[in-house]
């Protein structure tokens, strides 16, 4: 309510153009003041008028020898006697309370726009019911209708007649009540009569008058049974509800239990609207807790359990029995989730008086536009609370979406983000961030139930829903997954989350990880899985690729390994690693024909737009290629960025990566760059997140793992024995064969080769589409000749996007070049 009251302050200095903000209560002040003045002035007036009325003229104001009987003296009784003698007789106590009601909301800096409405109102009603005082107490000689009621009732009098003058006031009056009380004429009572007219006055005092749908209030107040229902309205009052408006609502529904019963019959096609404070919250039941009992101290790896240890090749020596790729680490042991903290000192639970203050800020908010809502339904999550309403007949969905601001602005609250309409659900959706955050931790969602229970390739548990239940999700089905986002907001730790659900769920033998860390820090814990889970490159020292050119040539690689694995699958007449390896362990392939065992292989790529920038093409190509084929032999990619514009994910990028997570960003382009949708813009940061895949839209709380948990984790993996030898990737020579380094002579150059040569001495600039541009050459004749330039050391190597360098420096040692090796042949 803070933030709410602090724009209501600007407002107001905005309104009133003015800085020091105890000038509106000083304003506020005098208001009141002048009300209470007026209100003793007139309530004086109704006795001292007749002593008073020959002297209360504006030129005795200042008259030292009168003297009057008003209360207030000569200023009291003039003041009565030109509001209600020249103006609007009794009904002049009506700007007595224009004045409070405006008075009080300036002392509270509260926005004068919210009492338009009053001022409408009491405008309406002072005309009229000073015509009705004039009408009703013609014969009078006190002014009950002043100068204006007593004009208007006269000349309405001689138009329509006294007769014609009692219809018209009667069917004002009764137009009146209607229009303010929209009274259900099919379940009236004396009793719900009385009611209305009380709430209708109440309203119109507190500046709120709202119309009222057909249905009786304490009706809308819950679709339940009768009892539930009153104990709901119970619930339901606010801290500010008096006792005597607990006991209103509770004698309501006590009196309307047979109306309830009908309406469950009948489900009446027209619903009532809610009114702020008098609708039941219906708050969505928690999920299950998934939570299973603490785990052994050691979780032995599946198949391993209560068998003495036999060896990899005694175990799949005998060909009777299926293939086991377990068994060459038959001792490989799981970690436990004990190595991992839970967080509990940190778990918060939302009240129920925040959440009927957010539902009635919803409703007001709502009401204050003419949208009318006929339910509502909360559902509490770990950090946000979805708000499902559902909006009255007629109203349009683009109107409540608009509000989004608005709703934010009323809340107080960051990231409010509204869903219209929620897929398969036919309601509207409005997510509000809780107060209070709860941390999900990592163990909490790997002693899940849904997780321990996954029969999928590759499980990852990336958090928990709205709902409050654990999100796993299979990465071989996604296939490829992008993640993108802010810095600082979670990136990191949803990878780390990733791998290490991979890690607590598969053997060394099932799954490989090929990581890739151009900042050097992020990935390196996980360099003691070198004998289990990592792969190297042939030659490589390091098993965490973190320089640009060992990147290019891991990727290509990677493209070598996915071809051979095809090679495999086309031989073993299968269509994918799953059917490929059900036949191997069925020991339906022949290892002598070079069939083995695949694993899946996940490549992991912590900052993808510092590879774009420094090679350019030769990352994205790679890529590319592995997005488009890789899936069905088993190589799926995890590529981040906090750098989420169209230069980094390209078309070739989104296309081939369904599955997108959007951590917090800055603004909506980056929102729709990651997922063709708003919505990122608006999160709130800390984990918070948005899933697409296929087109549908989930919000989840990211799995928390701190660093120390990692590490602990990654040590008990890398104390274990782990493989011999590791897991190599094939030999990448794409260099030598691209360039033809190997044997070329200068006889086989292109007719061309000589004045590219020297153009690109004389420009210093070795540069591909220079030379088609000036030689007026197709591009592919261009890039031969440029291989050529190099293998004959004229030019350096590729380096991506730059140009290349430059080895000689004048044309005359460019000609003796030449000639050398014109003369070599």
């Amino acid at each position: 309510m803070s933030a709410k009251r602090a724009n209501n302050k600007n407002q107001l200095k905005l309104k009133m153009g003015i800085v020091d903000e105890r000038v509106p209560k000083l304003v506020g002040i005098i208001c009141c003041f002048i009300a209470a003045y007026l209100f003793v002035a007139f309530f004086s007036y109704i006795f001292t008028w007749q002593e008073d009325y020959d002297k209360a003229f504006l030129r005795n104001l200042l008259a030292s020898d009168i003297t009057m009987n008003n209360w207030l003296g000569r200023l009291g009784a003039i003041v009565s006697n030109a509001f209600f003698y020249w103006g609007f007789g009794i009904s002049s106590f009506i700007f007595v309370i224009i004045l409070v009601r405006y008075g009080v909301d300036l002392i509270q800096n509260v926005a004068l726009k919210k009492n338009t409405k009053l001022l409408w109102n009491s405008f309406l009603l002072l005309l009229f019911s000073s015509v009705f005082f004039a009408f009703a107490f013609q014969n009078s000689t006190f002014p009950w209708g002043g100068a204006f009621g007593d004009m208007v009732a006269m000349w309405l009098q001689g138009f329509v007649g006294v007769v014609g003058m009692f219809i018209l006031i009667l069917t004002g009056i009764i137009g009146f009540m209607v229009w303010f009380l929209n009274p259900d004429f099919r379940n009236l009572t004396p009793e719900k009569a009385v009611q209305e007219v009380k709430w209708f006055f109440e309203d119109l005092v507190n500046g709120k008058v709202r119309r009222r749908p057909g249905k009786p209030a304490a009706q809308a107040a819950s679709d339940d049974t009768t009892a539930l229902a009153e104990a709901e309205a119970e619930k339901t009052l606010t801290p500010q509800n008096t006792a005597e408006q607990r006991e209103k609502k509770r004698s309501i529904l006590r009196e309307n239990q047979l109306a309830f019963e009908l309406a469950e019959k009948k489900k009446r096609e027209k619903p009532a609207s809610l009114r702020s404070g008098d609708a039941s919250l219906e708050i969505a039941p928690p999920a299950a807790s998934e939570a299973a009992p603490p785990e052994p101290a050691v979780e032995v790896a599946q198949g391993a359990a209560a068998q003495p240890e036999v060896t990899a090749a005694q175990g799949n020596n005998n060909h009777t029995e299926p293939y086991d790729p377990t068994l060459e680490l038959s001792s490989y042991e799981h970690p436990t989730t004990n190595l991992l903290l839970s967080y509990d000192d940190q778990k918060f639970e939302v009240d129920r008086a925040e959440l009927e203050m957010n539902k009635d800020q919803i409703i007001e908010t709502l009401l204050n536009y003419k949208i009318e809502i006929t339910k509502i339904r909360a559902t509490i999550g770990p950090t946000v609370t979805l708000y499902e309403i559902v909006p009255a007949a007629g109203v349009r969905i683009s109107k409540i979406k608009n509000l989004e601001d608005d709703i934010a602005l009323s809340l107080a609250a960051l990231g409010i983000r509204i869903i219209a309409p929620i897929p398969g659900r036919g309601t509207i959706g409005i997510e509000v961030p809780n107060k209070k955050k709860q941390i999900v931790s990592l163990k909490e969602v790997l002693m899940s139930e849904k997780f321990k229970r996954a029969k999928m390739d590759l499980p990852i548990a990336l958090g928990k829903t709205i709902n409050n239940e654990v999100f796993v999700a299979d990465l071989a089905k996604m296939p490829h997954l992008l993640i993108a986002g802010a810095t600082g907001q979670g990136k990191s730790v949803g990878i780390n989350t990733i791998i290490m659900s991979l890690l607590y769920k598969k053997h060394p033998s099932q799954v490989k990880l090929v990581l890739i860390d151009p900042k050097k820090v992020e990935l390196f814990p996980y360099s003691q899985l070198e004998s289990h889970f990592l792969t190297f490159l042939p030659g490589s020292d390091e098993p965490i690729t973190t320089e640009t050119n060992k990147v290019v040539h891991t990727l290509n690689s990677l493209c070598i390994e996915m071809d051979e694995r095809y090679n495999l699958l086309k031989s073993a007449s299968a269509r994918n690693i799953r059917e490929y390896n059900d036949k191997f362990v069925a020991r339906r392939l022949n290892p002598n024909k070079g069939h083995r065992f695949l694993p899946f292989i996940v490549l992991v790529i912590d900052e993808f737009a510092d590879l774009i920038m420094t090679a350019g093409k030769e990352i994205e190509l790679p890529i590319g290629r592995l997005a488009q084929l890789a899936r069905a032999i088993g190589i799926h990619l995890i590529i981040a960025t906090q750098r989420p514009s169209v230069n980094i994910i390209t078309g070739v990028i989104k296309a081939n990566f369904p599955a997108r997570i959007a951590f917090k960003v800055t603004s909506k382009i980056d929102s729709r760059t990651i997922l063709d949708n708003g919505g990122a813009d608006q999160l709130i940061g800390r984990g918070d997140m948005l899933l697409s895949v296929g087109g549908d839209m989930i919000r989840l709380q990211c799995a928390f793992v701190d660093t120390p948990e990692v590490e602990e984790v990654l040590k008990f993996i890398g104390d274990q024995p782990g493989y011999p030898e590791p897991y190599l990737l094939p030999e990448f020579h794409g260099d030598d064969a691209e360039h033809g380094a190997t044997g070329f002579k200068f006889s086989e150059a292109d007719e061309n080769f000589e004045d590219a040569a020297r153009l690109v001495v004389q420009n210093q600039h070795g540069s591909t589409s220079m030379i088609q541009r000036r030689l007026k050459l197709g591009y592919n004749r261009a890039g031969r000749i440029m291989d050529q330039l190099e293998a004959l050391g004229i030019v350096g190597p590729s380096e991506g996007s730059k140009a290349r360098e430059v080895l000689i420096y004048d044309e005359v040692e460019l000609e003796k070049y030449l000639q050398q090796l014109k003369d070599a042949g």
